[in-house]
């Protein structure tokens, strides 16, 4: 990647903030989401090919709204502002901004007046997606209009020659259907970006910092048998080779046969120096007698830390712990809205680690998203069943065992969830499926099996699909699949003698059951 082939996204709080950097990505372009108030002097310093201001919940009248150096607008870099940072240029540059005697909240059609630059080859009438109060009500000098609807002026602005460009609406979500093609325009022949931002470079360039930044020093990886881990140390072995040390804890509470593909994959084929700390009696112990759901995890939380940290203390000296921290993650730390800047993501298998190992953090993966992080996995030569891997909860199945955790319910779960697993991924469509699993229910009905009645256990299938995990639908699966799923777990998986599906959405519930 050219050092100026990039596009800096600052972000005023927007829900849709992560929208415009996926949709930049998407176009194989490099861009980072960074503070508001990055100052003009280090945007110079870091020449970007173009700035995108997002938009934001805030009012450009109030007192505290958060607001860019005015100075990035004397750069000579190409500005997109859209919806509040539409506003925010426009007052900064000296037009003015008003409430609308009409808000716009959701679809609109604007009225495309200028048909050139980023509306080129575009219909002159466009549906998009509004969300605002305050318009621009009179243009800064040098700019025209380029699109309105019957109660925003000027849904659209340029100064095309100082290649300045303001949106009212929300190019970036997928109810601008031509959305995509404005943003692209903007990118490439506005910014002048070459699309040439790609997965194999990234590593290579990951790879050249990760050696600069570690030099001899060893690094500890904690892995989970996730996809964030897996491709971090994946990573890391690929940049500095047996000065990584890997710790796996198996709690016992996984899926099954999954300690072992861990083992196999790192230890085996990939070589790496993996350490293995087996604790599923520690674990299951300390369970014994708790019911309540945020009680097992505490407990779980607690103990796995503890584990981690005895390993990580045999294994030997390092200066460096690895971590999966993800672009969404260092995002929230950005936003105007979000809490204080998080240098530590809060993670289940190294979130509080005691202050005497003071480890220095490296985060290989803090640049990309979840997909492209899967995109990643596959360039290190990870296999499939790894890299496509459903997200699983810290806790393991002992979120999915509703009740008490017992020894014989985890091996009863993971027996009828591997059932769920195989009959799934022979769907043509199963990676459409964001999480699937079983969960073993504190419930025991009735049953025949033969001539005898049994009073067994009862599981719940759960299948769902999603963009983020954030809200969820349940997944239609065929009626051949649910029927070939109960048949195969109520004759093979002896102790069930009832299946159930789960037909609820998130929310009001959650993809977990715990």
């Amino acid at each position: 990647m050219q050092k100026n082939d990039w596009i800096a996204i600052l972000d005023f709080g927007s829900q849709y903030s992560q929208l415009i950097a996926r949709r930049t990505r998407e176009q194989k372009v490099y861009c980072e989401l960074i503070r508001f108030d990055t100052s003009a002097e280090e945007l110079a310093r870091r020449k970007p090919a173009g700035i995108i201001l997002s938009g934001g919940p805030a009012s450009v009248f109030d007192e505290k709204a958060p607001r860019c150096d005015p100075a990035l607008f004397e750069l000579g870099i190409p500005v997109l502002g859209i919806c509040y940072g539409m506003q925010l240029m426009a007052q900064s540059m000296r037009g003015a901004v008003k409430p609308g005697v009409s808000r716009e909240y959701g679809k609109a059609t604007i009225d495309v007046r200028d048909t050139t630059s980023i509306f080129a080859d575009l219909p002159t009438s466009l549906g998009v997606w509004m969300s605002h109060g305050d318009q621009v009500a009179e243009l800064p000098e040098g700019f025209t209009t380029l699109a309105k609807t019957e109660t925003c002026p000027h849904a659209a602005m340029a100064n095309v020659g100082r290649r300045m460009y303001g949106l009212q609406f929300h190019p970036e979500v997928v109810h601008t259907p031509r959305g995509v093609d404005i943003l692209r325009h903007y990118i490439f022949e506005v910014c002048g970006c070459t699309g040439a931002w790609k997965m194999s470079a990234f590593v290579q360039e990951s790879i050249k910092a990760i050696r600069e930044r570690v030099g001899e020093e060893h690094v500890m990886c904690g892995l989970s048998g996730g996809v964030d881990s897996s491709v971090v140390a994946a990573l890391l072995h690929k940049a500095i080779g047996d000065q990584l040390h890997c710790v796996f804890v198996d709690t016992g509470l996984l899926r099954y046969n999954e300690g072992h593909e861990v083992e196999t994959t790192f230890g085996d084929h990939f070589g790496i120096d993996l350490h293995v700390a087996r604790a599923g009696d520690v674990f299951l112990d300390r369970l014994k007698g708790v019911v309540d759901p945020e009680q097992k995890r505490k407990i779980i939380g607690a103990t796995f830390i503890e584990v981690f940290s005895d390993a990580i203390r045999t294994v030997g000296e390092a200066k460096f712990l690895a971590q999966g921290t993800l672009y969404p993650d260092v995002i929230e730390s950005i936003s105007p809205l979000g809490g204080p800047s998080v240098t530590i993501k809060s993670h289940h298998n190294v979130g509080g680690l005691p202050a005497d190992l003071n480890f220095k953090l490296i985060e290989p993966l803090r640049e990309l998203f979840k997909d492209e992080v899967r995109e990643l996995g596959r360039e290190l030569d990870l296999p499939d069943n790894m890299v496509d891997r459903q997200p699983f909860p810290g806790p393991g199945l002992a979120v999915r065992i509703l009740g008490e955790v017992t020894r014989a319910q985890v091996e009863l779960l993971q027996q009828a969830d591997l059932r769920v697993q195989e009959e799934l991924k022979k769907l043509e469509n199963y990676k459409d499926i964001w999480q699937a699993f079983a969960v073993l229910l504190p419930v025991q009905s009735v049953g025949v099996m033969g001539d005898g009645r049994t009073y067994e256990n009862v599981v719940a299938v759960r299948a769902v699909e999603s963009r983020d995990g954030m809200t969820a639908d349940w997944f239609k699966l065929p009626y051949e699949t649910l029927d070939m799923i109960a048949s195969r777990i109520i004759n093979e998986v002896r102790g069930i003698n009832r299946v159930v599906y789960d037909i609820s959405s998130k929310p009001p519930s959650t993809i977990e059951w715990e």
